[in-house]
């Protein structure tokens, strides 16, 4: 029996997007949390919406690699841009994610790293290439997808000086609140991972306002990428 790629997102507009791209939907109830099982392009999927935040994100990762037969997961989403090449609507692949917020430099270590971990993850080299090639074929012309890196932390980031300060020492390409958790959950677990996210806010002061304008916007472009994605599945 093939095995379900899990994919999670943390808002209910960023988990409706790719879930009218599901067919044959089933709905689980686990822990208070619902997880819809289904077909995208003719591959089985198990999608959850996990809430905002690193714990959300890694108790709900937990929760379903236990519960369900995993080849790999995907976290999609939003993301607020900290590299000025880096638009609107544009996609990000997290090649490497990490904890921006993760602070036990007391102790003689630099920023953002984490015991048994280090300071980035890196996603499974065989779905990269994949994504690689997604990027590669699409048509879309409107905006531009890279392979690059993402920083997660428990804060959404309005700050200009906090968004320079984590450009300047992780070379992050975006930051969002769910992604490096996983991705550490996952690792834990020896299981693959990849982290897709699309820009719909820069912090800027007053982005909250921008987030919510283009949260759907983002939200669809990274719905069509996975779509996109499992074609290569077959």
């Amino acid at each position: 029996m093939s095995k379900y790629v899990g994919i999670i997102a943390a808002m209910p507009e960023e988990m409706d997007a790719i879930k009218n791209k599901t067919t044959n939907i089933k709905e689980t109830e686990i822990f208070n949390l619902k997880f819809y099982e289904g077909k995208i392009e003719n591959q089985k999927i198990v999608l959850v919406k996990c809430g905002v935040g690193k714990v959300n994100a890694a108790r709900t990762t937990q929760i379903m690699i236990d519960k369900f037969e995993l080849e790999y997961v995907i976290n999609l989403g939003s993301a607020g841009s900290i590299n000025d090449d880096v638009n609107y609507g544009d996609i990000v692949i997290g090649k490497y994610v990490l904890q921006h917020d993760f602070d036990i430099t007391a102790f003689g270590h630099e920023k953002g790293y984490i015991s048994n971990i280090g300071v980035k993850l890196e996603s499974n080299k065989k779905l990269i290439k994949r994504c690689e090639y997604v990027i590669k074929n699409m048509k879309e012309n409107e905006y531009k997808c890279i392979v690059g890196t993402i920083a997660t932390g428990d804060i959404f980031c309005t700050s200009k000086k906090m968004k320079e300060k984590i450009r300047s020492k992780f070379n992050a390409d975006c930051v969002e609140m769910e992604g490096a958790a996983i991705a550490q959950v996952a690792y834990l677990s020896e299981m693959p991972f990849i982290i897709i996210r699309s820009i719909s806010d820069s912090p800027n002061e007053e982005n909250q306002i921008d987030f919510n304008k283009y949260l759907k916007m983002a939200a669809d472009r990274c719905a069509v990428f996975v779509e996109n994605l499992m074609k290569t599945n077959k």
